[in-house]
């Protein structure tokens, strides 16, 4: 059983994100239900390692009291993700956050073009973050010069691919296993291999399952973190 004292002096929670939650909202649910449950502070510290979409789920790492200072090298450690790319069309924001605006042929496209395309992103590559993305420039995030309508010049920026693995092929739909460096958008990698093939394609499922040793099957639903404070005590 921790006790106040145990979140304060630290420790690293594995929460298995929902669809369609914010990693804020996920945190904030956490520290609520830690005030409320084990009378911890309002001004306690929390923090996530490493920020999942909306539209992704899996493997968030919560730090809590002194731990909040490991974010910095949580968020450094390679990462893996499962998920599926929809061959054929293209979104504005590379997933489904957008409505679709280009379609593609996928007649030419078969098993040996995918498989040998996905040599093409292996090791060190150029990439740049998709205009939907939190990223700021000049001040302003990516995503609300997107809503604005606003064309902005983004830079491409080294990212590592350190295994990419093709898992199920039912066109057009394509599953794969992505282990990544820190800074890597999936949502643009399913962008690019579209184009890298001459067609298009944008990602409809994400799922975070490794952050360097953390494991997503260790992870706890974050609905049922209050019900586990309330089991405790």
């Amino acid at each position: 059983m921790k006790t106040a004292e145990d979140y304060q002096n630290g420790q690293i929670l594995l929460i298995d994100k929902p669809l369609n939650w914010t990693s804020f909202q996920a945190v904030n649910k956490m520290k609520w239900a830690l005030i409320s449950k084990i009378n911890l502070p309002k001004k306690f510290k929390i923090g996530h390692a490493g920020t999942l979409d909306p539209l992704a789920t899996g493997l968030l790492l919560v730090c809590t009291g002194k731990f909040t200072k490991r974010i910095t090298e949580l968020q450094g450690q390679a990462k893996e993700y499962t998920g599926t790319f929809y061959i054929g069309a293209t979104t504005p924001s590379y997933d489904l956050e957008t409505e679709i605006d280009q379609t593609f042929p996928t007649e030419h496209i078969d098993e040996a073009l995918i498989q040998e395309t996905v040599k093409q992103f292996l090791g060190e590559i150029d990439q740049k973050p998709p205009i939907f993305s939190a990223i700021k420039k000049d001040g302003v995030r990516l995503y609300e010069h997107a809503r604005a309508g606003e064309t902005i010049e983004i830079a491409s920026r080294k990212t590592t691919i350190h295994e990419f693995e093709i898992t199920r092929i039912a066109l057009p739909e394509i599953d794969f296993r992505v282990v990544c460096s820190k800074g890597t958008y999936i949502r643009s990698l399913a962008f690019d291999f579209g184009k890298a093939m001459n067609s298009g394609s944008h990602l409809t499922v994400l799922r975070r399952t490794k952050i360097g040793d953390y494991d997503v099957t260790d992870a706890m639903d974050v609905t049922l973190f209050e019900d586990s404070l309330e089991s405790n005590n």
